[in-house]
């Protein structure tokens, strides 16, 4: 039966207006549950050291346990499939970082397209890497480290925390711009890697700030150089690698995502809780003290950043021939 062109308009605004309810409470009665961040590297990565100190400012404001979940394997492409693949509902959320932007290039056969299938949530922030070698390396700095790998062509070691990382793509940035020619040892996080850099298995790590800042305290490591373009305030006294390879920076950052389609009331409400940890002063100092320069800001400034970071890192993973593991 066909409605009069009134009635049909009066109750297509009721639908409208009721889903616009529904959609509105089911935001405010969102979390009911604990709340799962899945992070795509083991416990004591850099990743994994950022999702808990934000999961833990993000459990006393939205009053239920963030449950911070290691899937580690595949770059990070486990988790992210993980993340996928779960409901639209903001239980499940993803820490997203630069071996996302890589992978996307990286892998030819992706079950999912980043951009596409992860909604933006956060930005929470970057930090440098530190190019640091086990304390036998007879260099100092990066020039004379430059010096002893050329003259050691193939014999220098070169860790990372896993094909198309930050910490690996990072040292194949170097590679590049240098010209010397280094083993790349691939692990399953930077923890590993840092086991045998200790023991000399490894010669040298581009690795994230927070994984290596409390190595570098006590002194198990020599940092050469950091890889962004100013100094860092934790590591004053170490210069940029631009000022020895000019042109070259690098960073890594983190953020959080969703699955597509997650209600936008529940995408809001955890932008809103991110971005009042990172202009809180007690939560700052802590991320600050890893290494940090917090990055507040919109979904979309997210969504912008990892679009870019994707067609940068593209580049390198192209030039250099990087393939999977």
């Amino acid at each position: 039966m066909k409605l009069p062109r009134r009635q049909f308009l009066q109750s297509a605004a009721m639908a409208a207006a009721f889903a616009l309810a529904s959609q509105t409470a089911w935001g405010q009665a969102y979390p009911a549950r604990p709340v799962h961040v899945i992070v795509g590297f083991p416990g004591g990565s850099s990743q994994d050291i950022v999702a808990r100190i934000v999961g833990q400012w993000l459990s006393e404001r939205l009053r239920q346990p963030v449950v911070v979940d290691n899937r580690p394997g595949a770059g990070g492409n486990i988790a992210v499939e993980a993340v996928v693949n779960a409901p639209a509902d903001g239980y499940m959320l993803l820490m997203t970082g630069p071996n996302n932007a890589v992978n996307a290039t990286l892998y030819d056969n992706l079950k999912f397209n980043f951009i596409r299938d992860i909604e933006p949530v956060a930005r929470i922030m970057s930090v440098p890497l530190v190019m640091e070698v086990n304390l036998s390396v007879p260099a100092r700095t990066v020039p004379e480290f430059i010096a002893y790998a050329k003259a050691n062509p193939g014999k220098i070691n070169m860790a990372s925390a896993g094909n198309g990382t930050a910490v690996h793509v990072s040292g194949e940035l170097f590679k590049m711009m240098t010209g010397v020619d280094m083993v790349h040892v691939p692990y399953r996080g930077s923890p590993l890697a840092m086991t045998d850099l200790f023991g000399g298995q490894v010669q040298v790590i581009f690795d994230n700030m927070p994984g290596s800042i409390g190595y570098i305290r006590a002194g198990k490591l020599r940092p050469l150089a950091v890889t962004t373009a100013t100094r860092s305030d934790l590591l004053p006294d170490i210069p940029p690698l631009g000022d020895f390879v000019p042109g070259y920076a690098a960073s890594a950052w983190y953020g959080v995502g969703a699955p597509k389609s997650t209600p936008t009331e529940i995408i809001e409400r955890l932008n809103r809780e991110i971005n009042s940890a990172l202009a809180d002063p007690a939560m700052k100092a802590r991320l600050v003290d890893i290494g940090g320069t917090t990055l507040p800001g919109s979904p979309a400034d997210l969504g912008r950043f990892i679009a870019e970071e994707t067609e940068k890192w593209g580049k390198v993973v192209r030039f250099a021939g990087i393939k999977p593991e």
